[in-house]
């Protein structure tokens, strides 16, 4: 295939690059779920767990998923909205695709705390 990733086939995070993306081979449209993200309440500090999923209609690059997955662990220790966090996620994605943020959907469900859920789509 001739790209070079960084971050896939090393262990651990060490290797992040940023959102790493391979040529398209043909595919319409991409969807990629993640129950690994985690950030914290900007006002209390407390951690907040989410589902994320991630949907676009790829033009000429496809996302890598093991650098989807470091991007998405270095969330752990920010203090974000889910809302607003859920915009940050599309804008990255878009800009590492080199998409327009239309083709670009991102749905994130804050799992329950203090009785409440919260989903937040783009």
């Amino acid at each position: 295939m001739g790209t070079e990733f960084v971050a896939l086939g090393h262990a651990g995070s060490d290797h992040y690059a940023g959102l790493e993306t391979f040529p398209n081979p043909g595919i319409a449209v991409v969807e990629m779920e993640s129950d690994e993200l985690t950030a914290v309440c900007p006002v209390t500090g407390q951690p907040d767990f989410y589902v994320a999923t991630i949907e676009y209609e790829p033009d000429a690059l496809c996302l890598e998923s093991k650098s989807l997955k470091l991007y998405l662990a270095r969330f752990r220790d920010e203090g974000h909205f889910c809302e607003a966090l859920a915009v940050r996620v599309r804008d990255d994605v878009a800009a590492a695709l080199a998409l327009p943020p239309d083709r670009v959907a991102v749905t994130l469900v804050q799992k329950a705390r203090g009785g409440i859920t919260i989903t937040a789509s783009t």
